[in-house]
């Protein structure tokens, strides 16, 4: 099966694929040989005419591994929790609802990142951390610097009863548990990173581009 990767750069995408896009109408192609992260971000940012855009190469996990290693990457990770209900927890931060999730300390791993995450964040203790929903890419600049976050995104559950408590300190004013229904909410604001992690639990109603790609 072709691979495809997405790194988001605001609300727009950049899709590294081995095969075109269904609709390439709605992509503005990239030249693979001279990609540079550095150099196109700040044009992707400015262009006011496309969302999407696309490399075709023939090894998308090995190009995108030559993109990392082109700019700092950061590591971070978070959970998206389900209770014994059936429901997902969500956080609202600076004004969007986001997962819980954060940077990776030194030497800490993914899993072991996500769970404390989840934890400070929304004033709960993890009952279990299962398997990794999928990893995300975002370039954004940081003190001038562009940089690449790779978000590491795992299943969990808890069971308990306690009150959710917001680490207001990190920007959150909000948590809570969400059925399939309220998660339309969610999706009508919320980050494209977001997205990617409701799809691969498959809880969204409507798939839009370039997901479906």
């Amino acid at each position: 099966m072709a691979q495809k990767y997405r790194i988001y750069i605001n609300q727009k995408v950049v899709l590294i694929t081995e095969t075109v896009p269904a609709q390439p109408e709605q992509y503005e192609q990239l030249d693979q040989q001279s990609f540079d992260m550095k150099t196109l971000y700040h044009k992707i940012v400015a262009d006011n005419t496309r969302l999407y855009y696309y490399i075709l190469c023939n090894n998308a996990k090995a190009y995108l591994k030559k993109v990392m290693k082109s700019v700092t990457l950061i590591e971070a990770a978070g959970g998206l929790v389900k209770n014994d209900k059936g429901d997902y927890l969500f956080i609202f931060r600076n004004g969007k609802w986001d997962i819980p999730k954060g940077k990776l300390e030194k030497g800490e791993k993914p899993k072991e990142g996500a769970v404390r995450e989840v934890e400070e964040e929304c004033g709960i203790s993890i009952d279990k951390c299962g398997k990794k929903i999928v990893n995300t890419y975002h370039a954004y600049t940081s003190r001038g610097e562009v940089v690449l976050k790779k978000t590491y995104w795992y299943k969990m559950k808890y069971f308990g009863k306690a009150k959710l408590k917001p680490q207001v300190e990190e920007g959150i004013t909000e948590v809570r548990w969400m059925n399939r229904s309220d998660i339309n909410m969610v999706v009508n604001n919320t980050f494209p990173s977001i997205m990617d992690v409701l799809l691969k639990r498959d809880l969204l109603s409507d798939v839009p581009a370039p997901l479906s790609e």
